[in-house]
């Protein structure tokens, strides 16, 4: 299993308003992955960071969650946000 914790930390009020529009879908769409597990983000008690919880079966399963994420709505959205990511294998 891979467990993917961490942040995404936004830089205005502006940037977390983004977040908020497109951040359900980005969500329904994880969780449907064939790979996914558990696919949480949860605002903080700070308005521009998001806490990030994900596991998936296998690298496998995270590789197909990147490659889809990198090509959706998304990240075309987000991808100048400050992303913190960690990435724990477990047997």
């Amino acid at each position: 299993m891979i467990r993917v914790t961490g942040t995404l930390t936004c830089a205005t009020l502006e940037d977390a308003a983004l977040v908020a529009v497109h951040l359900p879908d980005h969500i329904r769409l994880s969780r449907a992955e064939p790979g996914c597990l558990r696919f949480d983000v949860t605002a903080t008690a700070d308005p521009l960071v998001w806490a990030l919880d994900e596991c998936f079966v296998d690298r496998d399963g995270l590789a197909a969650h990147q490659a889809r994420t990198k090509a959706s709505p998304w990240f075309a959205h987000t991808r100048h946000l400050t992303r913190d990511f960690q990435t724990l294998e477990t047997l």
